[in-house]
């Protein structure tokens, strides 16, 4: 059988796992997020113009873009044996000349230009003027494409969609079928980092001391809170990973991330953030109080603040970590109703900035690629590591002196039939919060020295005797 003359390449979704509009969009909110006002009247102009105007305000690293392996390698068979490749795309011109020099493998660009959106019916146009009158294939993933489909002699169809595939074998000959993996449901729990929900055990923290007294309607709140809390940092999970597409990218382990790699496409996360961060608004709006949906709201909004610049800014960044974790103890007294110790407050922040500090001290002991990523993306150099070792420890012996303190409190002492058994808290977590620092200095501790504590057997262990000190302190 043969095949076409000339092979007509579609960009988004079929070249590439991502769409160049969606990722550029994304970029611009989070480089100029006042553009974004302008983004109703650029739409007015129509959709070429949109891509226009964004595609001026922001640059896109082409080189780390999730190519689809078999449709680069699907194109350069194609250039060897002879035949035309052209690439042809609704995206704007600038990014697509970008890739096509990347990858050397197109001969012609076909693409929006800010006058006119090549899509649809008028992406037939611009390849039938392009073909005048030769045969031609044509590359595509999407329904969209079946107008396209319907004037060329042959199709490459990109999807695991049997029902896009029948339509396209109805339309014309299908030369080729280029089927992507499907996603695990894993990937998106990932993606969700479910995993992180964890951290929420926080709000439980407000119960401590009156674990004699509690009643199932303060545990259920609690149980409420942890719920809600865990939506909410799941959808700033995915919005924080769809901002840092282009540095999760150059980074060793990141790149592989749900969103990065191009498994889940841009426009499913920006709908994953919106119902998770909905979800746990509306949980604590019905079921929860109104004291812990002001809470909420505040992490919402110094979370996303993190998300959008403050993560870029040295030393603030880590102390608006550590806030994020304290909040989440403030959110359990506001879901329970208990009151609200100020010297648990006091110890989870200085912990937390201890940790917060831990994670940066990992991330400054990389690579030297990674150094000046991080450089770029935080503001931290190599300079500043014995500052941050300094700032971490100190913090971590901060918090332990806090629980000394805490330990002699009259109200605490007053709560328990045998208070000195807690003291035992004490040397446990010394030894812990040391142990943490000498894995972050022989660069043996995970990115993310919650997670670690949460897989690391000496941690559980740690734990399990606070809690049988708690159970003896009665």
């Amino acid at each position: 059988m043969s095949t076409s003359n000339t092979l007509y390449v579609d960009l988004d979704g079929s070249l590439i796992a991502t769409d160049l509009l969606h990722e550029s969009t994304l970029k611009l909110l989070r480089v100029s997020p006042r553009s974004l006002l302008d983004l109703p009247k650029w739409l007015m102009q129509g959709k070429a113009r949109l891509k226009r105007e964004i595609a001026s305000r922001v640059d896109i690293d082409v080189t780390t873009l999730p190519y689809r392996n078999e449709v680069v390698q699907f194109v350069r068979d194609a250039k060897a044996s002879g035949r035309r490749t052209v690439l042809v795309t609704a995206s704007d011109r600038q990014f697509a000349q970008g890739v096509a020099q990347h990858l050397g493998l197109f001969d012609d660009v076909i693409a929006s230009d800010g006058l006119a959106n090549i899509s649809g019916a008028r992406k037939l146009q611009a390849i039938n003027a392009d073909a005048e009158g030769q045969a031609f294939c044509y590359l595509g993933d999407h329904a969209v494409d079946l107008d396209v489909w319907r004037g060329a002699d042959s199709a490459a169809v990109v999807s695991r969609s049997s029902s896009l595939l029948r339509r396209a074998s109805s339309a014309t000959r299908v030369e080729a079928h280029i089927e992507p993996p499907a996603v695990p449901i894993k990937r998106y729990l990932y993606a969700m980092r479910v995993h992180q929900w964890l951290k929420n055990i926080l709000v439980f923290l407000p119960l401590l001391p009156v674990l004699h007294e509690l009643t199932a309607s303060v545990v259920g709140h609690a149980l409420l809170a942890f719920v809600a809390f865990g939506l909410m940092a799941s959808g700033i999970y995915v919005l924080n990973d769809l901002l840092d597409l282009e540095s999760d990218r150059k980074h060793k382990r990141k790149r592989f991330r749900p969103f990065a790699s191009g498994e889940i496409p841009v426009r499913t996360g920006v709908m994953m953030c919106l119902g998770l961060c909905g979800g746990s608004l509306l949980l604590s709006v019905l079921l929860i109080n109104l004291p812990f949906l002001c809470v909420l709201i505040a992490y919402m909004l110094l979370t996303t603040a993190y998300s959008f610049f403050l993560k870029r800014r040295a030393i603030v960044d880590v102390f608006s970590l550590a806030s994020l974790y304290t909040i989440r103890v403030v959110a359990g007294a506001a879901a329970t109703g208990l009151p609200l110790s100020l010297w648990i407050l006091s110890f989870s922040l200085f912990i937390f900035l201890s940790l917060a500090l831990a994670k940066r001290y990992v991330e400054l002991s990389g690579t030297p690629a990674e150094v000046m990523q991080m450089a770029r993306d935080r503001n931290y150099h190599l300079s500043d590591v014995p500052l941050v070792l300094a700032g971490g420890v100190a913090a971590g012996q901060m918090a332990a002196l806090l629980l000394c303190l805490y330990l002699q409190d009259q109200q605490m002492l007053e709560r328990y039939a045998q208070p000195h058994a807690l003291w035992i808290l004490v040397p446990v977590f010394l030894f812990w919060i040391m142990r943490i620092w000498l894995k972050a200095v022989r660069h043996a501790l995970h990115d993310d020295p919650v997670v670690f504590a949460a897989r690391d057997w000496v941690s559980r262990l740690s734990v399990g005797i606070a809690a049988v000190a708690f159970w003896f302190a009665g």
